[in-house]
């Protein structure tokens, strides 16, 4: 995304009667919007389009919208703003904490909804990490290869990681043996207001223990700190890949 060029939004949504008016709205507003109707045409869309924002509805016929967020977050690293309907709070919470950054409840105020892209967008780009090329991170025989978004264990072989676990790793990494609030890890993360939810920073690192702790129940590297977060509690290098 440039100065330039029209931010790209998909718009995922199955109610043709919401989706095309709020389509032509935000092309309106200057957006550069895609539609589809369902998760499988938002999967074709995805092919030849790169969003900078998905607005997802959760509740879809086939393959539901949660199931698409949490590919977009394994897969993808763009926001994602779900739309969900008055009943659905326990959906919107599951939604949160597998790694959306915002929601808004229909029926809603289509000058609200833009409000929030714009916010969304303005976090995402303040707590990007940078990529640095040439770092790899080494920590008790493990390595993370910046450039290739890449993990190995100990043995040597690769451990597939989601975006959302790469950030996190990578917050801890860049700061071992410090206590890391869930406010802090929050924003470094996933880049929305930590009141949102303390719960995602929860359940990230639950599943990031299963990743690289030999005992997730036991965990000796990412630590829990009473009543002030995490601490990832191992020596980390940083040297120039190759």
């Amino acid at each position: 995304m440039t100065d330039t060029a029209p931010i790209r939004l998909l718009v995922v949504d199955d109610e043709r009667s919401l989706r095309e008016p709020l389509a032509e709205y935000l092309a309106r507003e200057g957006f550069e919007v895609r539609e589809a109707e369902s998760a499988a045409a938002a999967r074709t869309v995805l092919v030849g389009f790169a969003p900078d924002l998905v607005l997802l509805d959760i509740m879809m016929p086939g393959e539901d919208g949660l199931s698409l967020c949490r590919h977009l977050v394994e897969t993808r690293d763009v926001p994602v703003i779900l739309v969900t309907a008055k009943g659905e709070s326990t959906d919107r919470i599951i939604g949160l904490e597998i790694g959306a950054d915002d929601y808004v409840t229909k029926p809603f105020e289509p000058r609200e909804l833009v409000a929030r892209i714009r916010s969304v967008l303005r976090r995402a780009a303040r707590t990007a990490l940078p990529v640095e090329t040439d770092i790899v991170y080494h920590f008790e025989g493990w390595h993370l290869d910046l450039l290739k978004r890449k993990l190995v264990d100990p043995e040597g072989a690769s451990v597939s990681i989601s975006t959302a676990e790469f950030r996190l790793l990578r917050a801890f990494l860049d700061h071992p043996r410090q206590v890391l609030d869930r406010d802090r890890l929050l924003d470094m993360v996933q880049g929305r207001e930590a009141q949102l939810f303390d719960r995602a920073v929860d359940n990230q690192v639950s599943r990031l223990r299963r990743k690289i702790e030999a005992d997730s129940r036991d965990p000796q590297l990412i630590q829990t700190v009473r009543g002030g977060g995490y601490r990832f509690a191992a020596d980390v290098q940083r040297k120039a890949a190759g």
